[in-house]
C-alpha cells in the first residue's frame, strides 16, 4: 500500500486511454475510448460530460431517470435518510423506511400483489422471482415443476438464472452454457410474425402456443412464465391486447405462475404506475426496479400475490420461509428514494403526464414516419417508445445488414446532442415522466435532423 493516496483524476483526465484502461464499461473497451462518453453532472432532462456538452435525456439514462435528474425533492429525502440510518443488518431483520415502502407498493400495486422482496437491481428479482417460483410448488407439494418458459428476444438479466431467462443470442453465447431447467418461444412481434400471420386474423398463435409447450414439456415440471408486458430488446415488443390475458389464462389452467418483468415498464413508464394495469392483467409476481428509485440509489423490487407470500409462513421446522437474500436488501437510503419517487409520481400525475407526452411522443413519430418513408413501424405505450427502419415500406425489407441505419441515426443523434436507445434496425424513446412538451418537440427536431443527415449520406454514397 502506498503511504500517501494519490491525487483524484480530474474531470478532464477521465477522457484519457491510460486512465480509462482501468475500468470496464458495456462497449467495447477499445473502440469506446476513442470517443469516451463520460457525463459529469445533470439536471431535469438534461446531461452534461466532462467538456461542457449538453444532452437531452431521451432515455432517462437507461428508463431509470423517471423523475427526472436532480430532483429536490428526492434528494432531500435522501439527506434526511443519511442523518438517520444508513444501513441495517439485513439478517436479523429490516428498517423502518423498507417497511413503510412495502406497504405503499402493496397498497398501489394490482390485484392481491402485496408481499415484496427489495433487492438492488432489476437482474436480482427477476433472479429471486425464478427461485420463488420454484420455492413456492415446492412447499406446496409439486416439487417436480421447476421449469421457467421465457422469450427469445427477452432480457431478464445478468445472473446466471436471469441470463438462462433471457433470449438475446448476442449477450447469451458468450457465456455459454448457462442453466439447465429454460424454454424459449418466439415473442409476439406482430410486424414480423415468426409464424407468417397476420392480426386480428392469427389467432394469437404466439400466445396459444405457449400452453401446447407446457402440454409438452409436461405441466408438473413448469414453474413459471415469465415475460416482459413490452419488450425491450427485441425493439419495443409491443403485444396485441389478447396476448397477456390469454398467457393469464394459461397459466391458471395448469398450476404456472405468471411472471411480469417490469424492470423498465414499472414505475409509471407506460402510463400507468405498472404495465399490468395499462394490460389490466394481473400476474403472479411482478419485479420492478429502475424507474422505481429514479436513479438516486440501487432499488429493486419483486412483489408477489398474497397467496403465494402465505406458502412461505409456518414451523421452521417444517417452512423455511422464502430463501434467498442479498446485502443490501431493504438498504434504506434506497428505500428512501423510493419513496420520495414514489410520491412525487403520484402527487404530480406523472402517470397522466406519460399517457398525455406518449401521445404526443407518437404522433411526432408518425410525422417524421410521413415525411421519411424509413418507418415501417411506431410501437410502445406512454414514454416507451420505438419505431423500426425498414429499406421498403411495403415489403417491410430491412436496410442491409452493413448499413446499420439505426446506429447511423442514433450516433448522429448523440453527437447532435440527443441521448437515446439505437440498434441496427429500432431506435427508443423513453425520456424521464416530467418531460414538458417543449422539451419533447425539441427531441423530436434533433432525431428529424439525424434522420435526415443519414439518408443524405446514404444516397450521397450511393
Amino acid at each position: 500500500m502506498p503511504d500517501i493516496l494519490p491525487d483524484l483524476l480530474t474531470d478532464a483526465q477521465t477522457t484519457e486511454e491510460r486512465f480509462l484502461r482501468h475500468i470496464f464499461v458495456r462497449d467495447q473497451m477499445a473502440e469506446w475510448s476513442k470517443q469516451p462518453l463520460i457525463m459529469a453532472r445533470a439536471d431535469g432532462v438534461h446531461y452534461w460530460d466532462v467538456n461542457g456538452k449538453r444532452y437531452f435525456d431521451a432515455l432517462s439514462g437507461i428508463y431509470v431517470v423517471s423523475v427526472g435528474h436532480n430532483n429536490q425533492r428526492v434528494l432531500s429525502a435522501l439527506r434526511a435518510q443519511l442523518d438517520t440510518l444508513c444501513f441495517s443488518p439485513p439478517m436479523h431483520g429490516t428498517n423502518p423506511i423498507a417497511v413503510q415502502l412495502a406497504n405503499l407498493l402493496a397498497e398501489l400495486a394490482p390485484g392481491d400483489l402485496s408481499a415484496v422482496k427489495f433487492q438492488c437491481g432489476g437482474s436480482e428479482v427477476t433472479e429471486a422471482a425464478i427461485k420463488l417460483s420454484r420455492q413456492y410448488h415446492r412447499l406446496t407439494g409439486h416439487p417436480g415443476k421447476y421449469k421457467i418458459i421465457s422469450r427469445y428476444l427477452s432480457w431478464h438479466g445478468s445472473t446466471l438464472g436471469s441470463l438462462s431467462a433471457s433470449g438475446l443470442k448476442s449477450r447469451k453465447t458468450v457465456n455459454e452454457p448457462l442453466a439447465p431447467g429454460f424454454i424459449h418461444v418466439f415473442p409476439p412481434t406482430c410486424y414480423r410474425c415468426p409464424f407468417k400471420k397476420s392480426y386480428p386474423d392469427c389467432d394469437i398463435t404466439c400466445a396459444t402456443l405457449i400452453g401446447d409447450v407446457i402440454e409438452m414439456e409436461d405441466a408438473d415440471t413448469v414453474a413459471a412464465v415469465m415475460v416482459e408486458p413490452i419488450g425491450h430488446t427485441g425493439g419495443i415488443i409491443d403485444p396485441p391486447p389478447e396476448y397477456l390475458p390469454v398467457l393469464r389464462e394459461l397459466c391458471d389452467r395448469h398450476n404456472v405462475l405468471l411472471i411480469f418483468d417490469e424492470i423498465i415498464t414499472g414505475a409509471g413508464r407506460t402510463g400507468h404506475l405498472f404495465a399490468a394495469e395499462t394490460f389490466g392483467v394481473v400476474p403472479d409476481v411482478l419485479c420492478t426496479a429502475k424507474g422505481l428509485s429514479g436513479g438516486y440509489a440501487p432499488l429493486s423490487a419483486m412483489i408477489c400475490r398474497e397467496p403465494i407470500a402465505d406458502a412461505f409462513w409456518g414451523p421452521l421446522s417444517e417452512n423455511p420461509g422464502f430463501v434467498e437474500g442479498h446485502t443490501f436488501e431493504g438498504n434504506p437510503i434506497s428505500c428512501a428514494a423510493g419513496l420520495a419517487v414514489l410520491r412525487e409520481i403520484l402527487e404530480r400525475d406523472l402517470c397522466g403526464n406519460a399517457r398525455a407526452q406518449g401521445e404526443r411522443l407518437r404522433a411526432g413519430f408518425e410525422r417524421l414516419a410521413r415525411k421519411y418513408g424509413v418507418i415501417g413501424d411506431i410501437r410502445g405505450k406512454g414514454l416507451l417508445m420505438g419505431i423500426e427502419f425498414v429499406r421498403d415500406l411495403k415489403t417491410k425489407e430491412p436496410f442491409a445488414a452493413q448499413t446499420a441505419f439505426g446506429v447511423r441515426v442514433g450516433k448522429r443523434a448523440l453527437a447532435h446532442g440527443l441521448l437515446c436507445r439505437f440498434d441496427p434496425n429500432w431506435l427508443a424513446f423513453g425520456p424521464p415522466l416530467v418531460i414538458t412538451t417543449e422539451q419533447l418537440e425539441e427531441m423530436l427536431a434533433v432525431l428529424d435532423r439525424s434522420i435526415g443527415e443519414t439518408l443524405a449520406e446514404l444516397n450521397g454514397a450511393a
